[in-house]
């Protein structure tokens, strides 16, 4: 156990806590993700038709059948992750989590998708529907906004039959596995 403050820390010990650390994260960093949504499983609805974790699960299963990538499957799984807990930027909380292991257009989508949301939203004081124009004409626009139309707005269903957590899994960990990239700063 280390007692001494940070600033006494040199190299050898430094490259010693990345080694553990390194170990740990490559077997348990999929699984923590997976178990943050699973926390949410039995959380209110907050009068929607489904709650949260199930969104989630449905969003993932739409984007699964529609034979996306696993990438992208998984982003779909991630993407409300931190609506519970950080409702006014969730966006930026996925995103943050998943961007060293996916394409820029999905990390942007995830960061931005709530902006997205907003044309579909009418009647709801403080939203303007047309906040995301600001935005047209970037590379990744018509990507974000087809994944809020088909995948995130209306994947609220409570007769759809969504795939298990489980049945994601693997995909998650594949994600998790690769080798994590810089992340641009937009």
């Amino acid at each position: 156990m280390w007692r001494r403050p940070l600033d006494d820390f040199r190299g050898d010990d430094w490259a010693c806590l990345n080694r553990q650390r390194d170990r740990y994260l490559e077997k348990e960093k999929a699984r923590q993700a997976l178990a943050l949504l699973e926390a949410s499983r039995d959380d209110a609805s907050f009068g929607y038709l489904i709650n949260n974790f199930e969104h989630c699960l449905q969003t993932a299963t739409c984007l699964w059948r529609d034979r996306f990538d696993e990438e992208t499957v998984v982003c779909g799984l991630f993407h409300d992750i931190g609506f519970i807990v950080y409702p006014e930027n969730h966006g930026a909380f996925a995103a943050a989590m998943l961007a060293p292991y996916v394409s820029d257009a999905n990390r942007w989508m995830l960061e931005r998708h709530a902006i997205f949301q907003q044309v579909h939203i009418s009647e709801y004081e403080g939203i303007d529907p047309d906040e995301r124009e600001r935005w047209r004409g970037h590379p990744h626009f018509e990507w974000t906004a087809l994944f809020v139309a088909k995948y995130d707005q209306n994947t609220i269903d409570p007769t759809f039959e969504n795939a298990r957590l489980s049945d994601f899994e693997p995909m998650v960990h594949r994600v998790f596995m690769r080798p994590p990239r810089p992340v641009p700063l937009d």
